[in-house]
């Protein structure tokens, strides 16, 4: 079934959305956090799809995200002393970032660990300046998502930037197979995940708090604002 939605979501978009049937694996928090218990159970989660992947970079990252689904079951936002290059806290966790992290490394063979850490010591004044840091640290740095915002626009992989605070549907389609997005909550939280099916019901895979997860877009945008669109640079391979 479908539902209306207030004009907040966004003239880009329509007006309605899809209500999926439960599943045992929705993560009612989800919404929960946004105060639509009401509307549960949208947003149900999906298993692991097959994605192709010979179109390119971004359909290997959504493929190599798939393998995460089952294995990733918690969520720790610890700091942690890693090995560099390639470290990696155990896949059994993590956080929203290491989403991408390691679907860039199974996917694409490429270390956003050591990819960030080389770019933020050569130009460390262009990342944010909100965590009191005076040098990179390569045990963090690739794992906060405004430094991996930064460094896919700094190498061309930005689609689009909010302008100003939107509603969480605001993003201006199309999605692309391996497009990575990113929200801010209502206290500026950051958070990314990984789109693994384009098309009119795109899909969406991330870390929100308890494990990988995999299902439909738009529920994220009744509780968290859209904030970036990114594509892989091709810059980066």
């Amino acid at each position: 079934m479908t539902v209306v939605l207030g004009s907040g979501r966004g003239a880009a978009y329509p007006e309605t959305v899809t209500l999926y049937p439960p599943a045992p694996s929705i993560d009612r928090r989800l919404l929960l956090a946004g105060g639509l218990a009401g509307l549960l159970p949208l947003g149900a989660c999906t298993g692991a799809i097959a994605v192709d992947d010979s179109a390119g970079g971004a359909s290997k990252l959504a493929s190599a995200a798939q393998k995460q689904l089952g294995v990733t079951k918690g969520y720790d936002p610890a700091y942690v002393a890693l090995a560099y290059p390639g470290g990696d806290v155990p896949r059994k966790t993590g956080v929203c970032a290491d989403v991408i992290i390691r679907a860039a490394r199974d996917g694409l063979g490429l270390d956003l660990q050591r990819l960030i850490h080389e770019d933020m010591t050569a130009h460390f004044d262009a990342y944010p300046d909100r965590w009191g840091l005076k040098r990179p640290d390569a045990n963090i740095d690739h794992r906060r998502v405004p430094n991996l915002e930064t460094y896919f626009t700094r190498h061309g992989g930005e689609v689009w930037i909010a302008a100003k605070k939107t509603g969480g549907a605001s993003f201006p389609e199309p999605f692309g197979v391996g497009d990575i997005l990113t929200w801010r909550s209502d206290r500026d939280a950051p958070h990314i995940g990984i789109v693994t099916r384009g098309g009119k019901s795109p899909l969406l895979l991330h870390n929100a708090g308890s494990g990988a997860m995999q299902h439909a877009l738009w529920p994220m945008g009744f509780w968290r604002a859209a904030h970036g669109h990114y594509r892989w640079p091709e810059s980066v391979a």
